[in-house]
């Protein structure tokens, strides 16, 4: 089994990183961007780096901002603290969220106070100031979820893979708040391949263009290395040397994930492990530490 060229091929534009439809998303998110007076930015509180699209910026300059690093549950929290001292410190306004159990009210708290200076404008005139924010960030770093969360119903179309969401949709929050849920947006390129890896384990990137089974060996080999007790508990491996093919096939014999024969079934296997880490059965893990400042400190 051969590692494709770069991260498994998934930097690499000829498979599709940046699909037809982002180009329309983009398009249309910056049609959009003179309707908003917030923009809600959601990064992936275990990748926080690899996960921000850089061409945000640029396109939503002007705009008052805030940082969410959503699924904070499932990322280490001292590491999370260290990220949202460090995004501060740049002068961004940002907060942890709890993918699961996170408040609404903390939300809508941030994002009027994000509009506090429009709504005092318009209060001045007379005007009753509905605020319009909307919601950007990378494929499948749960933006329909969040905007459902703090929606309290289920209006937005949610899922556990890339994609789901392909147009943009207004969710009215309260009288004077509506939220804009948009398509996930990727840039044309990404040149470092640990941000690449990164957002393949997280499953910013299509499974389907890259091959699963060595992202599950790449994924397997770096819990080894982080979390070494949890990762030979969950897949009952009894040597942690291993890697490469034997340790896919270590787990895939741990857990039973045979086919008849007892031949190892490595696509189930890479399919599960991928999975299993995304849903936090491993317990919280960061795989993003925030840089050191001058002190040395994180």
């Amino acid at each position: 089994m051969e590692e494709k060229d770069g991260i498994l091929r998934a930097a690499d534009q000829k498979i599709n990183w940046y699909p037809g439809h982002m180009a329309r998303a983009r398009r249309k998110l910056a049609e959009q961007l003179s309707r908003v007076d917030v923009v809600v930015e959601l990064c992936d509180a275990r990748i926080p780096r690899a996960s921000r699209n850089p061409d945000l910026s640029e396109l939503t300059r002007g705009k008052k901002r805030l940082l969410v690093l959503n699924k904070a549950d499932l990322a280490e929290e001292a590491v999370t603290r260290g990220w949202l001292a460090h995004f501060r410190a740049q002068g961004i306004d940002c907060m942890p969220f709890d993918s699961t159990k996170g408040r609404a009210k903390d939300v809508t708290a941030r994002i009027e106070r994000a509009a506090s200076e429009i709504v005092a404008r318009m209060a001045a005139r007379g005007v009753k100031k509905t605020v319009r924010a909307m919601i950007v960030g990378v494929p499948n770093v749960g933006k329909s979820t969040f905007t459902n969360k703090v929606n309290g119903a289920a209006i937005a179309r949610t899922g556990d893979r890339p994609g789901v969401t392909r147009s943009n949709q207004w969710v009215r929050v309260t009288p004077y708040l509506e939220l804009l849920d948009t398509p996930g947006l990727l840039w044309p390129k990404l040149d470092d391949q640990a941000d690449a890896r990164a957002l393949a384990f997280v499953g910013t990137i299509n499974d389907q263009i890259m091959d699963q089974q060595m992202l599950a060996i790449r994924l397997l080999e770096y819990l080894l290395s982080a979390k070494p007790q949890a990762a030979m508990q969950r897949f009952k491996l009894a040597d942690a040397s291993l890697s490469g093919e034997a340790l896919l096939e270590a787990a895939c014999r741990g857990r039973g994930w045979l086919l008849p024969g007892g031949v190892m079934d490595t696509d189930r296997g890479a399919a599960v492990i991928l999975d299993e880490f995304r849903g936090g059965k491993l317990g919280r893990l960061s795989l993003q530490t925030p840089p050191q400042t001058e002190k040395g400190e994180t």
